[in-house]
């Protein structure tokens, strides 16, 4: 056996963090409005506890289970579980096509889906359509399940009950695959790309460096970018593994909400695209807001027009970095 001689399963990052950074926050708006703040160490034991529920559910390595997630802990614990334990995490668009949202589900056999509650009307609507699917868990509390007409549903919180917060990770080849993104601009249906654990890891290791994105773990990360893009940009890896404090904003995106969160967390680097950050810089300027604690913005997602640029160093101080890349690549 050589040194360093480990599985390169992506579950080692929170893992990690958990033992380093365990008082990390992670902090989420909630559908309601609500703020919630988790940590690293929080996050890696319900990720364990996720992925023994999933194993008694019988989910298999290399399975597909959906996620029609929101940026939100929850949503943080699911990249962990499932692919720790060695299924993939199939992130699901919910901006496509219901029809679309379908072919997504049935190419990927997914067995099992995970959805925000205010998504379980467009799950409604195509259950009968997804025959892989025995079991839909909606990513809230018990006490916030909505009357839904989804066959075989639960809470997220009641799935994982039932999850052992001793499991302990499975030894996985680093080959194997941990996540399944679908393009969304190509002609005809959407195109399905698999993320290995190794991939994966060594991306979030490029991010980590010096030339990479130069981040530190004093600093504050905003994730606009939704998780279904591209794994969120690498950032629920990368954040962790450096001890960066996250911060998710569910569905409140708007310029008022963003600029709260960034105020109130201190947020030095956020991730989004054009249309967003066209709202945050309107409020800022139509309520006279500096954006004082924001060192830099990576944009992507669409070309970045020159007056946004010149708008954030102009106004803000912030530098931008116009970001470009393909599910694919």
């Amino acid at each position: 056996m050589n040194m360093q001689d480990w599985s390169q399963n992506v579950a080692s990052i929170i893992d990690y963090a958990e033992h380093i950074f365990p008082d990390v926050e992670v902090v989420t708006r909630e559908l309601s409005g609500k703020i919630t703040k988790s940590n690293y160490k929080n996050i890696s034991i319900r990720a364990r506890k996720l992925a023994s529920a999933l194993e008694k559910h019988g989910i298999k390595k290399e399975q597909c289970v959906g996620s029609l997630g929101l940026n939100t802990f929850r949503n943080m614990e699911m990249f962990y579980g499932i692919s720790g334990m060695g299924a993939i995490m199939h992130t699901i668009n919910f901006r496509l096509h219901p029809e679309q949202v379908v072919y997504l589900i049935n190419h990927a056999e997914n067995k099992l889906v995970f959805l925000e509650p205010v998504f379980a009307p467009l799950l409604e609507a195509i259950q009968d359509k997804c025959p892989t699917v025995d079991k839909y868990v909606l990513l809230c509390a018990k006490e916030e399940m909505p009357e839904s007409k989804l066959k075989d549903v639960v809470s997220y919180e009641e799935f994982i009950e039932d999850g052992d917060e001793s499991y302990v990770w499975p030894e996985l080849d680093e080959n194997a695959p941990c996540g399944l993104c679908y393009t969304s601009g190509t002609t005809g249906n959407p195109k399905g790309v698999l993320y290995s654990h190794k991939s994966t890891l060594l991306h979030a290791w490029a991010g980590s460096s010096a030339n990479g994105l130069g981040l530190k773990k004093d600093d504050c990360i905003l994730m606009v970018v939704p998780m279904f893009h591209v794994n969120g940009w690498g950032l629920p890896y990368l954040a962790p593994m450096n001890g960066i404090k996250l911060v998710l904003p569910g569905m409140g995106m708007d310029g008022a909400a963003l600029t709260e969160l960034i105020q109130n967390e201190n947020v030095t680097f956020a991730f989004g695209v054009p249309t967003i950050w066209l709202g945050l810089l309107n409020y800022c300027k139509e309520n006279n807001i500096k954006l004082e604690s924001i060192k830099e913005t990576i944009i992507g997602g669409s070309a970045v027009p020159y007056s946004m640029i010149k708008q954030f160093d102009e106004d803000h101080d912030v530098n931008v970095v116009q970001g470009w890349g393909m599910t694919e690549t």
